[in-house]
């Protein structure tokens, strides 16, 4: 069985693909040596790493929470969500804060490089095929120069890994 059998179809990127001269903006991060995207409009802002407070018996890629201007918001580590090894917190390592249906949630990724402009025919369908990751996911790939981008479709991701009331991001209004 493959996940997409288990995972909901992955919206199709932000953009609108029926416009043929839509652009898309997306934030571009590391996760190792694999660049993803997402979409620009969801992300609120971008801080340095800092160690948030551990929640008890929380999932270990829910690190914690972190106070934000008056906001606690819950974080999650990328790479343990994704199974990749776990590596060193450094100086490039970030957390993008994302709001997402009025709720902010911070994802702490290695490092994060640009911000790209994307057509929609730079946007290829994503293969089905399974990775820790899980194809649910993925909303398409692109070829920005040499360099290949995941795109991944945030909502989908979140939406499957809601924490716990204790860890629930904060309204915002």
């Amino acid at each position: 069985m493959t996940l997409l059998a288990t995972c909901p179809p992955a919206r199709l990127h932000a953009m609108d693909h029926t416009a043929p001269n839509a652009v898309s903006e997306c934030l571009t991060f590391r996760l190792g040596e694999v660049e993803y995207g997402i979409d620009i409009l969801q992300v609120q802002e971008i801080r340095s790493y800092e160690r948030p407070t551990r929640i008890a018996n929380a999932s270990p890629e829910w690190l914690g929470v972190l106070h934000l201007r008056g906001a606690m918001v819950p974080i999650l580590d990328a790479r343990l969500k994704f199974s990749y090894p776990t590596a060193a917190y450094t100086g490039a390592t970030a957390v993008i804060v994302l709001n997402l249906q009025d709720t902010l949630l911070g994802v702490v990724v290695d490092a994060v490089s640009d911000v790209v402009h994307l057509a929609a025919s730079d946007i290829q369908p994503a293969p089905a095929v399974y990775t820790p990751m899980g194809s649910c996911y993925v909303t398409g790939l692109a070829q920005v120069g040499e360099r290949m981008l995941i795109l991944i479709d945030t909502g989908s991701f979140l939406g499957t890994t809601v924490p716990a009331p204790e860890l629930s991001g904060t309204t915002v209004h």
